[in-house]
């Protein structure tokens, strides 16, 4: 009779073999309960299930929901106030909200920081998104945007003809930043405005300085932004298009000329002694 089983000397061979322990495991990182609470209402914030507005219940109520106790909600509804998502009104009703574009940029510039960014990688990159949103702008701006954008470049030529000196060069360099938030904002993109935001507050120290090292920086500024809002008026895509790219290529060559390190992280700006703009000149 044949069996059908396994050979008994292939079991014995097996068991001869020596065991080998493979470890391909590792132990289970327990998530602590605050975050699986943030976690879960940060999805249905973002799938639309809480929209904008809501009201949220009271501590105790969301305590008894999740089954956990006050302190840990109140851990979880910390870390969402953190990002944006949630705002108290009244003193302690809590709501949802959109987190704005500004309260989002500053998280971005940490990570840019921390990611050792470059001016040159920074410039490369708003070379490109900048004349596209001064393109769409060009299709897409009403007459609120462009009165808005005719009123900067104004505001930026008193600014420049009425007096000179370090506070006059930072209204400047603010009114510069405000321009180009404009334009942004006219592109009806609400990706390129998130996308584009962080760079202006990185940008900000070099204009200053720039005008500094180059008192002709500002005329050129007025200049080109005046030749952007003249294109824009007109609904001349094209020609915004490439005013904006224009400027950014002036902006590089101030750099230059300037002799300031575009190869530097945008961290080294505030320790390196060109960029003290608080220092005399």
């Amino acid at each position: 009779m044949v069996s059908s089983s396994v050979p008994m000397h292939t079991a014995v061979e097996a068991a001869a073999l020596p065991q080998v322990r493979v470890r391909v495991f590792s132990t289970l990182q327990r998530e602590p309960a605050y975050k699986a609470v943030s976690s879960v209402m940060e999805q249905h914030i973002l799938s639309g299930e809480l929209k904008p507005g809501t009201a949220l219940p009271p501590e105790q109520e969301l305590a008894t929901q999740f089954g956990v106790n006050r302190s840990t909600i109140r851990e979880a509804i910390r870390q969402l106030e953190q990002e944006g998502l949630l705002i108290r009104h009244g003193g302690r009703r809590l709501f949802v909200v959109l987190p704005g574009i500004f309260d989002l940029a500053p998280r971005a510039v940490r990570a840019l920081i921390l990611h050792q960014v470059t001016f040159q990688e920074l410039w490369q990159v708003a070379v490109i998104v900048e004349p596209l949103a001064a393109r769409l702008a060009a299709a897409l701006a009403d007459e609120v945007d462009l009165r808005a954008i005719e009123d900067n470049v104004d505001a930026m030529t008193v600014a420049l003809n009425a007096s000179s000196g370090l506070d006059a060069m930072r209204s400047q360099s603010e009114l510069d930043i405000a321009f180009h938030a404009l334009v942004a904002r006219a592109s009806r993109n609400r990706a390129l405005m998130l996308a584009r935001e962080p760079f202006s507050l990185l940008y900000r120290p070099a204009l200053t300085l720039l005008q500094r090292s180059l008192p002709q920086a500002a005329a050129r500024n007025l200049q080109a932004h005046q030749q952007i809002a003249r294109a824009l008026r007109a609904r001349d895509a094209e020609g915004a298009h490439e005013w904006v790219r224009k400027h950014l290529v002036d902006f590089r060559r101030g750099f230059e000329l300037a002799g300031l390190p575009m190869d530097r992280p945008v961290e080294s700006a505030p320790l390196d002694p060109r960029f003290a703009v608080e220092a005399p000149a």
